[in-house]
């Protein structure tokens, strides 16, 4: 399982075809943060129009599963005193789906993390290898 973090450029559109079949037919569980799809569809909206971002995020959950976010989450990730509370959020949600990676751009934000942060790229270079054995 994995935990998605995004930002519009992020978006699963960088997916290879391979990996996008992946997703879709379940043979890896993906989860983003329900503020991140609130985001992506801001963006979409303001950049496309209301009809393409109402498209985005349904094309969107075919393959991510929103991740719920809990009030005991928000209390454990204050306590982390991380910098940046949005990824100590994130983090913490992760644990809590007991997720095997999280996939950011912002990788440096996670040091303390004690789930395996990677980039989209990183990510993507990791699945083909384990497909290729």
């Amino acid at each position: 399982m994995l935990y998605w973090t995004f930002c519009w450029n992020g978006s699963p559109g960088i997916l290879k075809p391979r990996l996008f079949l992946a997703f879709q037919k379940k043979l890896i569980n993906c989860f983003v943060s329900a503020s991140s799809i609130t985001d992506i569809f801001y963006l979409a909206e303001k950049e496309h129009g209301k009809q393409t971002a109402r498209d985005s995020i349904k094309r969107l959950l075919q393959v991510f599963n929103p991740a719920t976010v809990t009030s005991a989450n928000i209390r454990q990730a204050l306590e982390l005193k991380w910098n940046d509370f949005e990824d100590s959020l994130q983090f913490i949600v992760g644990e809590s789906l007991s997720v095997d990676f999280i996939v950011t751009r912002n990788v440096k934000d996670f040091t303390s993390s004690t789930i395996v942060v990677v980039t989209p790229a990183q990510f993507i270079q990791h699945i083909a290898e384990i497909s290729e054995q």
